[in-house]
């Protein structure tokens, strides 16, 4: 297939998903097949892109200009194929483990639910693939809508309620700022001396950035901070708090929203604003810079002391995921080769150690029904591939060798050094110590006995967790160590966007 028939089916897929579930609603086996089988069909689309990226192509596909500078339009490149990869890699496990979470838990609407699944990756793939910032602006928003029936799937007034938030929230900032700043950069890369010309005016992606000369550091301040902030699937504080909200949606949802698409599309963007709309140069000049990088510094630190007071289990992992997204912001405003290096792998690691938390949280709650985790005494014995997992992606997350993690942290810890930021290490050190604190008491819990002569929790049915619910985190526990071991891979390929290796 040419680089140009790659994308279209990139899109393509995603949607025959969405179609042939609504057209087997009535037979469960055919139309989980049917999603099974489009994320592993679109898995090898997206490898084929990346094959293609690594041996120098840039494949692109304009579909439709709106108007001058403003054309829907999509390229592939680095970055964007890397996120590509981890969406669609991941979307095979948790389409697997929906079949055991979703049957197990006898869950209502799932036809529903599939169907959401597509469109949400058909929006993913759209927003990795961007040649601009006018298309990614309008996959962005199909991702945000197409997830909120997921967050609302339970329908009670919980749901209801942090749909609404979710919602609200997501959208709120990406008109009231994103919105603006994309206009604003559009305006500012076409001013010349003698006014404004929309021929010189782009918001095209472009390696090195489009702003250098064109804006001075005060609007560069100002269109970084709209940016910084209108991005709110990054969940920079204070636009963090639809995320642990969104923890009504069933686990699969967390899992999506957590590690593969949400969140991560909301990361890529800045990570993807900040090298090809800024540029490392540009970006390291304007006093914005500074400001942001303490906003992340902040949200890192907070969030994971908030983590620190919360009992049930997924509200715990999602401050924990607050934390670990400022990561890839900090990384990007170090506007180094190091720390936007680090940004990037804190995208790839952190998705497998995350999404391999969350579904252990939800295996444990379809066999037990149990969400708070001072009620998992005794149960690693009773789940110790369940625990065992949840153990590997922890030490992943917290960065200990030899899981992906400590390769992002150690990264992220040079561009701090080479940025000259000491603050930043030292947040860096002070989370990873916080990341302990949380996270390790879990697991080691789960081994102790229950207190005083309550009996351990027993499964809700004969057969304990379904495999299917086991199986997937099983693997990713597993990707965490591969991506230790295969980090240069992910070095090289990422290069020609960041700077080669230390």
């Amino acid at each position: 297939m040419s680089g140009e028939q790659l994308i279209i089916a990139a899109l393509i897929v995603p949607l025959f998903c969405t179609a042939g579930v609504w057209a087997f609603r009535g037979a469960p086996d055919v139309r989980e097949t049917v999603t099974v089988i489009s994320a592993i069909t679109l898995f090898v689309v997206a490898i084929s892109m990346a094959l293609r990226v690594s041996g120098g192509d840039a494949p692109e596909w304009e579909a439709i200009r709106a108007a001058e500078g403003f054309a829907f339009a999509f390229k592939l490149e680095p970055l964007g194929a890397m996120f590509a990869c981890i969406a669609s890699g991941l979307w095979i496990l948790n389409s697997i483990y929906s079949i055991g979470y979703m049957r197990g838990s006898k869950e209502k609407n799932q036809t529903r639910f599939y169907m959401c699944f597509g469109v949400a990756l058909f929006a993913a793939m759209g927003v990795a693939m961007s040649a601009n910032l006018f298309t990614l602006f309008v996959f962005y928003e199909v991702l945000t809508f197409s997830t909120y029936p997921l967050v609302a799937h339970k329908g009670d007034e919980n749901a209801r309620r942090g749909a609404r938030i979710y919602l609200t929230t997501l959208v709120g900032t990406s008109v009231g700022l994103l919105l603006v700043a994309i206009v604003g950069t559009y305006v500012v890369t076409g001013m010349t001396p003698d006014g404004f010309d929309a021929a010189q005016a782009t918001t095209e992606f472009t390696l090195g950035g489009v702003l250098e000369g064109k804006a001075s550091p005060l609007v560069g301040s100002v269109l970084l901070l709209l940016f910084a902030f209108g991005i709110g699937k990054a969940a920079l504080m204070p636009f963090h708090f639809w995320l642990p909200n969104a923890m009504v949606a069933p686990t699969p949802v967390s899992a999506l929203l957590h590690a593969v698409a949400v969140v991560k599309a909301g990361v890529f963007t800045v990570l993807k604003v900040a090298s090809y709309i800024f540029g490392q140069d540009y970006l390291a000049s304007i006093p914005g810079q500074d400001i942001v990088l303490v906003v992340g510094c902040f949200t890192i630190i907070v969030s994971s002391l908030i983590a620190l007071t919360k009992d049930n289990l997924k509200a715990r992992l999602a401050y924990s995921t607050i934390s670990q997204l400022s990561y890839v912001t900090v990384g990007a405003m170090l506007a180094t080769s190091a720390g936007m290096m680090g940004g990037a792998l804190q995208i790839a690691m952190h998705a497998m150690g995350k999404i391999t938390l969350f579904m252990c949280a939800g295996a444990i709650y379809v066999a037990t029904g149990m969400t708070n985790i001072s009620q998992m005494r005794g149960l690693g014995k009773r789940m110790p591939i369940v625990f065992g997992c949840f153990f590997l992606a922890t030490l992943s997350i917290i960065g200990v060798p030899p899981l992906g993690g400590s390769w992002a942290k150690y990264q992220l810890m040079l561009g701090a050094l080479d940025a000259d930021k000491a603050y930043v290490a030292w947040t860096l050190i002070i989370s990873s110590i916080l990341n302990v604190a949380y996270l390790i008491p879990i697991s080691i819990l789960a081994l102790m006995p229950p207190a005083g002569s309550a009996p351990v929790a027993s499964f809700k049915t004969p057969n304990g967790t379904p495999s299917l619910a086991v199986l997937p985190p099983l693997i990713t526990a597993i990707g965490c160590i591969v991506l230790f071991f295969g980090v240069n891979v992910l070095y090289d390929f990422l290069s020609p966007v960041f700077g080669g290796r230390p």
